[in-house]
């Protein structure tokens, strides 16, 4: 079956993307200097089996989200985004959905941040992208897990200690957030789809968001209940990505503090037998 020019742009895509420039190590020999199909799955978050269908043209329907995080995966421009967008015979988000594209100067800062655990959100809290130490620290999210609100409201929590004040004080900020990007991007189906989802499975966000309350997220200190490492209190604090929209979270330890020390130490262990 011949290839479909959505699967030879990726396959042309990823040839010319080096592990190093997507944040992998690089050892032993290679045969060629771009990412191998492995590597590829595995920053996009799809299967091996998958990305090779695709590229041999025997998978032609790929969804959004699938374009989306190949085009992050391959560190693709915004134009080049589009392009794949078109090729998959899919129209690009508009202006009026929540902005999901990393871009390749923030796919490199979390690349140079290694010691630091750092996540990338778009504007209705769904994680697009985490560096391997902020994996290691949270765990791995998949499915509707990586929406934080949803993961609050519906989902099991997260490794971060609660006191009951703590946890409405979370829940009105985020609810808050959500109903600010809701006015801000109106035509986003995926937004109105987790909405009324969270309307009709929780009645505490049901009550929250017709009340119509505001809140602020503040930058806090969060301790984490880790598995293998024990507690962590860390800084935690939220930056915005001019023009993007994109909430970068990013956590670090007080030096010279026992919190430092088991980060440092959780940044040697790495993410193998930490995350189930």
């Amino acid at each position: 079956m011949a290839t479909t020019e959505f699967g030879h742009t990726v396959r042309r895509c990823r040839d010319r993307v080096s592990p190093a420039a997507a944040g992998l190590p690089v050892s032993g020999h290679r045969r060629a200097a771009g990412l191998r199909r492995e590597e590829l799955a595995l920053l996009a978050g799809i299967s091996v089996d998958y990305v090779t269908r695709l590229e041999q043209g025997r998978a032609t329907n790929p969804s959004e989200q699938v374009v989306e995080a190949l085009a992050r995966a391959l560190r693709l421009s915004g134009a080049e985004r589009e392009h794949l967008f078109h090729v998959a015979g899919l129209v690009p988000p508009g202006r009026g959905t929540v902005p999901a594209h990393v871009t390749p100067s923030v796919q490199r800062m979390l690349d140079r941040l290694t010691g630091t655990p750092v996540a990338v959100s778009d504007a209705m809290w769904t994680l697009l992208l985490a560096n391997p130490l902020y994996t290691a620290l949270m765990g791995q999210y998949r499915g509707d897990e990586r929406n934080a609100v949803w993961r609050t409201f519906l989902g099991s929590g997260s490794r971060v200690r609660h006191t009951p004040e703590s946890l409405r004080a979370l829940e009105a900020a985020q609810v808050s957030q959500l109903r600010a990007t809701a006015n801000r991007y109106p035509a986003d189906q995926r937004l109105r789809r987790l909405i009324a989802e969270l309307r009709a499975n929780s009645d505490r966000f049901a009550g929250l968001w017709d009340s119509g309350s505001v809140s602020r997220h503040e930058a806090s200190r969060k301790t984490v209940d880790h598995p293998r490492v024990g507690a962590l209190t860390l800084d935690c604090d939220v930056l915005t990505v001019a023009g993007s929209d994109l909430r970068i979270m990013i956590y670090t330890a007080e030096p010279g503090t026992e919190d430092a020390e088991r980060l440092a130490l959780l940044a040697v262990l790495g993410t193998q037998a930490l995350v189930g």
